[in-house]
């Protein structure tokens, strides 16, 4: 199943075919790298069921999926990884009578110097548990289509090959935040500018910083603004990076000259670092503009249309690629980092 059959931006698994029964959701991811050309995934043996299968595991409360896949691939590798482009993800009916549900994304290992600051943005992970992992192998896609113990496991499988057989596999991401929930105008009496984040608003600013980890972002651009810059803080400060913040990507220079913040998204795209941008909702069609502009049809075309485009606290994770047209933005994701 390529990763082009499923809708961008729509929850790849769907509602669940058992609509009573309790659900558990997982996520995971399928770690590739390419050796000689050949593109290789690593598989773990678990032994408690005596079944080989890709690293994946439970939610923690209030955990998000995207924390819970870099988590659970580190607990059963040992290496942290870094999430690439979503894959089609798989749900089943447990003995037991309940519904499971694996979301998976395609991940790379993480490097020690060009993923420093994502790495130290992240809780520490425990060593690899024997009882639970007791061995891991790299292998071939062929191989390891006949390696899993589950069918189904293959599904995922394919769609990774096929974004590698496409040169889709190797992406960085453009991640569009809208700033958390702010005092509103008529209880606030200062400066617009200076308008502050309310407690829900913070509370969302943390939320923020294991999923921008697990998409491995190493720079910060935000709007000048309170709010904004009060909403992408506490990653930058968790990751150790320098905050970039911009005059044109608030809302007055914006309405000013929308062209300023249109060059701003295309030179993210080009670059060759993973970036968060925080801005505010009447700048969000300027910068959806520019993405769509940069993006394959069936990403364009699922791109948010209509206002607020995101809530606050909502983020974009815009997945991009080099090609011979320039960046191209592959696959996207609306993430609402969930509130403890």
């Amino acid at each position: 199943m390529s990763s082009s059959s499923f809708a961008p931006l729509v929850d790849t698994l769907g509602p669940t075919h058992v609509p009573h029964a309790p659900v558990i959701e997982s996520a995971g991811g399928l770690v590739w790298r390419v050796r000689d050309g050949e593109l290789q995934v690593k598989l773990v043996h678990r032994p408690r069921y005596d079944d080989w299968s890709w690293p994946k595991g439970k939610l923690d409360p209030g955990e998000a999926f995207q924390t819970a896949a870099v988590r659970e691939v580190a607990e059963e590798t040992g290496r942290p990884v870094v999430l690439g482009v979503p894959l089609p993800g798989l749900q089943y009916l447990t003995p037991e009578g309940r519904v499971k549900r694996v979301h998976y994304w395609a991940a790379r290992q993480a490097k020690r110097v060009r993923d420093a600051g994502p790495l130290a943005a992240r809780a520490p992970v425990p060593p690899v548990s024997a009882d639970e992992i007791d061995d891991a192998v790299w292998l071939g896609v062929e191989d390891a289509a006949r390696r899993v113990t589950r069918k189904a496991d293959r599904g995922p499988l394919a769609a990774l090959a096929e974004e590698f057989a496409q040169d889709r596999l190797a992406t960085r991401v453009v991640v569009i935040a809208r700033h958390g929930k702010a005092v509103t105008r008529a209880a606030w009496h200062g400066a617009e500018e200076d308008r502050p984040l309310t407690p829900a608003g913070h509370a969302q600013s943390a939320a923020l910083v294991p999923v921008l980890a697990a998409y491995g972002v190493n720079a910060v651009v935000t709007s000048r603004w309170n709010r904004c810059e009060q909403t992408i803080s506490p990653y930058a400060e968790a990751a150790r990076l320098d905050r970039i913040s911009i005059d044109h990507l608030s809302e007055a220079q914006h309405e000013r000259s929308p062209s300023r913040v249109a060059r701003t998204v295309r030179e993210l795209l080009e670059s060759e670092r993973s970036t968060v941008l925080c801005t505010h909702r009447p700048v969000l069609p300027t910068v959806l503009d520019v993405l769509g502009q940069h993006s394959r049809r069936p990403v364009a075309n699922a791109l948010p249309s209509r206002d607020p485009f995101l809530e606050p606290g909502e983020m974009l994770v815009a997945h991009v690629a080099d090609t011979s047209r320039g960046p191209r933005v592959l696959a996207a994701e609306k993430v609402a980092p969930p509130l403890h």
